[in-house]
């Protein structure tokens, strides 16, 4: 079963640009998304804390819930500009998920999350980073 490609775009235009969905929704709750990068598939029954980086200096990236964070269509969502995390100023550890959610910390609701293209070796001096459309999440 799925949605309309209409119902789908409502959706996410609600979710990732705070757009009221005519009918269904209208716009609440934060004005930001938090990204958070794992070491593993944090699942679906875990939260950002599950599995998630912990390098010296990691914290979660704040994205903003409009369309300078995010670009809605075709039923697709893409990061609208370049997000970076900080820099790793000690400790090494290899990158492997990522999820976005409602916290800047702690054991937030993850609301999507996938995997990397590639893993990740985060060392001293490695800023992790996603360019423009690299983060693609899709409704189906």
């Amino acid at each position: 079963m799925s949605k309309s490609n209409t119902a789908e775009n409502g959706l996410l235009a609600l979710i990732f640009n705070q757009t009221t969905w005519t009918g269904v929704a209208a716009t609440s709750g934060g004005t930001a998304y938090f990204l958070a990068l794992h070491t593993a598939d944090p699942g679906e029954g875990g939260d950002q804390t599950t599995s998630e980086a912990a390098y010296t200096s990691y914290g979660r990236v704040s994205i903003n819930r409009n369309s300078g964070g995010f670009t809605v269509s075709s039923s697709t969502v893409q990061n609208a500009a370049e997000i970076v995390f900080p820099t790793c100023t000690g400790g090494s550890e290899t990158l492997t998920h990522w999820s976005l959610g409602l916290a800047s910390s702690g054991a937030s609701t993850i609301l999507y999350k996938g995997s990397l293209n590639s893993s990740l070796a985060v060392s001293n001096t490695i800023a992790p980073r996603f360019a423009a459309g690299q983060l693609t999440i899709t409704e189906d």
